[in-house]
């Protein structure tokens, strides 16, 4: 078992309205940053946050009442969940991408009293399902106007004076500041109750591990605001003076928006990294080509001499130094010029990926937890970090091992329970305070986690061997044309996979193969597989025999959250896929 540190004095904070209140007195400089927006300062921010907690107290706001926000990753989220915390209410945000439906579950499930929502268009998807929420009384919206909606201004005007400082006061620790939604992978999402005190413990951790006050950072924000991880980089970053960068919404302008930005710190998921890294290799062709792969093995035996705390030799420093002008520098560009440390989680990550970036001089540290525990609970730092393994527990948390490698966390930071849920809430909780996650993995003798896959998603062949899918899931992905893996073989006698295209790289795989860049004809055209087919089989080298794909089908389009088959966080749900493919799976083993 990992040993807990003690918490350094870092947030003194007791509440998260307190968080923006101070920051708003002690605090100068840029808050909040977005292109094509005016920035807002300190000082607005805490204007802004007084103003909507005014509005909302004016529209019958109390203490403890569920306030939830709907839309996508912008500056007025921030402003808005921070405005509730000062009314002293309960935040529930909800995914900007999910159904009406999927947003009445939530709304009505939570309670929520008044809806902040981004714009017009999430307007018109409540108005689908607003007969079905009683308890939802007004809608107010952040940019632009909507039918029956007060707008963001319209609400700050309602302020009939600061109540902050009063409601703040009165808001205690260990009282419920978010309720926040699972993204489903196995059912209807559980609402996790996070308290004030879970959340800064956390916020707390991370400051102290990064060394988040030793000056005014740039934090990158494109994440979705409904997941708890940008929520937490929102308190960190308001809590500590530094900016939080918005991405412009615009997918196609993500790389050049972080660019843009000057982040100091990235927080990401790993599609992004295996896209830019598939980009790099893909774009490095003839002399350049050539360049490129010579500067990045140089630059990865830099790399590992560094790791081992040895001085790299003096040919291969002599190298680097070339290479990297060349060849390296520029994808360490994509982050921006101030050598920004990109923080990954939420999913597997192939070691071999992180390798890629740390060789081109690009600091990715890997981080593992739940919503349950106020997002990461260990993490790899820039002093402390082992390729392969999650990071060591952060400050405040113990991380140990059940008798089947569940692996089992406690601490300040894990959550309340689930809301109106107390049977699922007894399923994760164990005596003593400990939260199993259900994922497997172990420790090492340093105190290093390694996940190893889930404990639902284990596939046990017909041969009783345990396989756990999500690491060959993510060396397919790794691979220069596959979007989306998903490995199936439970009771068979081996592993196959469902496979999709990416469709950014469709065409370039199209022209390779010399057929119509058409998703769904090139699933079926045997040039094409057997392009694929030969990444898979690099992939499978990898993995012991048993642990190979032996077969796989290509899919006519990648899985999306709209036909039901992944998670808000981009999360394949297993059983959606096994069931809708059942019978391409099935082909798969006719013989």
């Amino acid at each position: 078992m990992s040993t807990p540190s003690v918490l350094s004095d870092i947030t003194t904070a007791r509440t998260l309205g307190e968080v923006a209140l101070s920051a708003a007195r002690l605090h100068k400089g840029v808050a909040l940053r977005k292109p094509g927006s005016p920035d807002v300062g300190y000082e607005e921010l805490g204007r802004t946050v007084r103003e909507i907690a005014g509005g909302l107290a004016a529209l019958g706001v109390e203490p403890g009442d569920r306030v939830g926000i709907l839309g996508g990753t912008i500056p007025e989220w921030t402003l808005a969940d921070f405005g509730a915390l000062c009314a002293g209410a309960t935040v529930v945000p909800v995914y900007h991408t999910n159904s009406p439906e999927e947003c009445e579950y939530v709304l009505s499930h939570a309670g929520v009293k008044i809806l902040i929502l981004e714009d017009a268009k999430q307007a018109a998807k409540i108005a689908k399902v607003r007969a079905n929420l009683p308890e939802l009384e007004r809608i107010v919206v952040m940019t632009g106007t909507a039918e029956d909606a007060l707008t963001l201004a319209e609400l700050r005007a309602r302020s009939a004076g600061d109540v902050a400082d009063e409601r703040v006061a009165a808001v205690a620790p260990d009282d419920v500041a978010t309720i926040v939604y699972t993204s489903g992978t196995t059912g209807p999402p559980k609402g996790c109750v996070l308290t004030h005190a879970n959340l800064l413990s956390m916020a707390g951790a991370y400051t102290d591990r990064l060394g988040l006050r030793e000056q005014p950072y740039v934090y990158f924000q494109y994440l979705p605001l409904a997941h708890v991880l940008a929520r937490m980089v929102a308190i960190v970053g308001i809590d500590t003076g530094g900016t939080l960068a918005f991405w412009s919404g615009d997918a196609k302008r993500l790389a050049e928006d972080i660019g843009a930005a000057a982040p100091t710190h990235v927080p990401t998921v790993p599609r992004l990294l295996e896209k830019i890294q598939t980009r790099a290799q893909a774009s490095a062709t003839g002399v350049k080509g050539q360049i490129f792969t010579r500067a990045l093995r140089t630059g990865e035996r830099v790399a590992r001499a560094k790791r081992e705390g040895r001085s790299p030799a003096l040919l291969d420093r002599a190298r680097h130094a070339i290479g990297d002008r060349l060849a390296l520098s520029k994808v360490r560009a994509v982050f921006g010029p101030n050598n920004a440390i990109v923080v990954t989680g939420a999913a597997p990550i192939g070691p071999e990926v992180i390798e890629f970036f740390h060789a081109c001089g690009v600091i990715v540290l890997e981080g593992y937890g739940m919503t349950e525990t106020c997002a990461a609970a260990t993490l790899n730092t820039p002093s402390e970090w082992r390729i392969g393994s999650v990071g060591k527990a952060l400050p405040g948390t113990e991380v140990t091992t059940a008798e089947d490698g569940e692996i089992l966390m406690r601490g300040p930071h894990v959550f309340a329970g689930y809301h109106r849920n107390e049977e699922a809430t007894a399923a994760v909780m164990r005596e003593g305070g400990w939260l199993a996650s259900g994922d497997l993995g172990h420790i090492d003798a340093d105190g290093y986690v390694h996940i190893t896959g889930r404990k639902k998603d284990l596939v046990i062949t017909s041969s009783g061997k345990n396989i756990s899918p999500e690491l060959i899931e993510s060396a397919l992905r790794e691979t220069p044309w596959i979007s989306q893996a998903v490995v199936a073989g439970d009771r068979r006698s081996y592993l196959v996979a469902l496979v999709t295209i990416d469709p950014d790289e469709a065409p370039r795989l199209a022209a390779e193969a010399g057929v119509p860049a058409d998703m769904a004809s090139m699933a079926e055209d045997e040039r094409v597989r057997a392009i694929v087919e030969k990444d898979i089989v690099a992939a499978n080298q990898k993995f012991a025999a048993i642990e190979q794909v032996k077969r796989f089908v290509i899919l006519p389009r990648d899985l999306s959250q709209v036909e039901g088959e992944l998670t808000p966080t981009l999360k394949v749900k297993r059983s959606v896929v096994y069931d809708r493919y059942a019978t391409a799976i099935d082909r798969l083993y006719g013989d």
